[in-house]
C-alpha cells in the first residue's frame, strides 16, 4: 500500500506540472524579433570654420562652419571638395561655381545629378525652399526617403556670382533603416552649413 500511494502521489505530481505548462504554453502567439542594427555613438556637435585659413580656403570665394568631425579633402576638379567623416564612412561632396549668365544650366544640373537620378529608388523626396534676404542665400534642400544613394542634398546660389551644391553619400548599401539617426545627423551639420556660409568678395 506505501508503494501505491507513492506511485499515485508522483502521478499526481507529473500531472498537475503537465497542466500547468500546457496552461502556460497557451499564451500569445511567439512574434519574431525585428532585424536590430549595431549602435552608433555620435559625437557632440563641434564646428570650425571654412574660409578664413588660405590653404585650406582651396581659393573658394566662401566661409562656412563645418563639424570638426570632418576632414576637408579637394577632389580632381577645381571646386569640387569634400568633407570627409572616415569614423561614419560618409562624406559630404560640395560643389562650387561661378555663375557666369548660366544659373538655369547649374540648377538644372544640380537636378539630373543630384535628384532625378535618384527618384526611381526614393519612396518621396521632400524639397525645402531657403530663403535669406539678408545674405544673398537662394535655394532648395532636398530630403530623400527610402534607400537612396544619397538621402539629403542642397543647392544654394546668390543668383548672380555664386552657386554651391551639396550630397551626402556613404560607402555602404543604402538602407534608411539602419542609416537614420546617422543620415539624421549630418542632417544638422548640413542645415548648419547653410545657416553659416557668406559669399566672400570677388
Amino acid at each position: 500500500m506505501i508503494m501505491t500511494g507513492q506511485i499515485k502521489s508522483s502521478f499526481g505530481l507529473i500531472l498537475l506540472i503537465t497542466i500547468l505548462l500546457g496552461l502556460a504554453a497557451c499564451g500569445e502567439t511567439p512574434v519574431p524579433k525585428p532585424r536590430g542594427y549595431f549602435r552608433i555613438d555620435l559625437p557632440s556637435k563641434e564646428y570650425r570654420v571654412f574660409g578664413e585659413d588660405t590653404e585650406e580656403s582651396l581659393n573658394l570665394p566662401l566661409k562656412f562652419e563645418y563639424p570638426k568631425y570632418g576632414v576637408i579633402s579637394a577632389d580632381q576638379e577645381p571646386g569640387w571638395f569634400n568633407i570627409d567623416f572616415p569614423g561614419y564612412k560618409a562624406s559630404l561632396h560640395l560643389t562650387y561655381r561661378d555663375v557666369k549668365g548660366d544659373l538655369m544650366e547649374l540648377i538644372e544640373q544640380t537636378y539630373t545629378m543630384n535628384v532625378k537620378n535618384h527618384i526611381t529608388k526614393a519612396d518621396a523626396i521632400n524639397e525645402q525652399v531657403i530663403i535669406d534676404p539678408g545674405k544673398r542665400i537662394y535655394g532648395i534642400f532636398y530630403d530623400l526617403k527610402g534607400n537612396t544613394a544619397s538621402a539629403v542634398q542642397f543647392y544654394v546660389t546668390d543668383s548672380v556670382n555664386h552657386y554651391l551644391r551639396a550630397s551626402l553619400y556613404f560607402e555602404s548599401e543604402p538602407n534608411s533603416d539602419s542609416l537614420s539617426p546617422v543620415i539624421d545627423f549630418f542632417r544638422e551639420d548640413m542645415v548648419h552649413l547653410i545657416e553659416t556660409l557668406e559669399w566672400k568678395r570677388k
